[in-house]
């Protein structure tokens, strides 16, 4: 089992790059590939976005939407998934919690030993390659909300485990990638 990590600043070509991957890779040995997508329509520019990465996908790869949930067990039957991105989950996450509880250390913590857990799945798992695509959010500034540093917070932890972990470690920058690890 192969876990590749792309990262990347928002609109920096990190999941093209993620995609152009699984097509080279599932070129060589042909492979039934799932993409799952995280993203939420919750306007119309989010619509827009969803559209593009929608078009951009091979018509013979299947999606799982799925915002809420990361699970392994579900890509059952599949020898590549592409995950976009777990940025997006863990936004997900924590745009669910109440304000009050806005940088609660138990949600904190849970949503980390999910990502462990999850991660831990994956390896477990029969897929011969997981390529995960996540927000770098340690070139930007601080954010100006609390939610926001949160979100820095828990996604910059949640990167440093799953690259650890991970075979192989790619950062895109304005469209070029750099690898680092692997």
């Amino acid at each position: 089992m192969n876990i590749v990590m792309v990262s990347g600043g928002v609109r920096s070509g990190k999941s093209a790059y993620a995609e152009r991957l699984v097509r080279e890779r599932s070129a060589a040995a042909p492979a039934k590939v799932l993409y799952v997508a995280t993203g939420l329509r919750y306007d119309g520019e989010m619509d827009a976005r969803v559209d593009k990465h929608r078009a951009r996908r091979p018509a013979e790869w299947d999606t799982l939407e799925s915002a809420s949930e990361l699970s392994a067990t579900a890509y059952e039957g599949y020898e590549i998934v592409l995950v976009d991105t777990l940025s997006g989950w863990i936004a997900n996450r924590l745009m669910a919690v109440p304000e009050e509880r806005c940088r609660n250390e138990e949600t904190t913590e849970n949503v980390l030993l999910r990502i462990d857990g999850y991660i831990e799945e994956l390896t477990a798992s029969r897929l011969s390659e997981a390529i995960i695509v996540t927000d770098e959010v340690g070139w930007g500034g601080v954010a100006m909300s609390p939610l926001g540093r949160w979100f820095q917070d828990v996604v910059g932890e949640a990167n440093q485990r799953l690259a650890a972990r991970a075979d192989e470690a790619v950062v895109v920058v304005s469209g070029l990638p750099w690898r680092l690890k692997g």
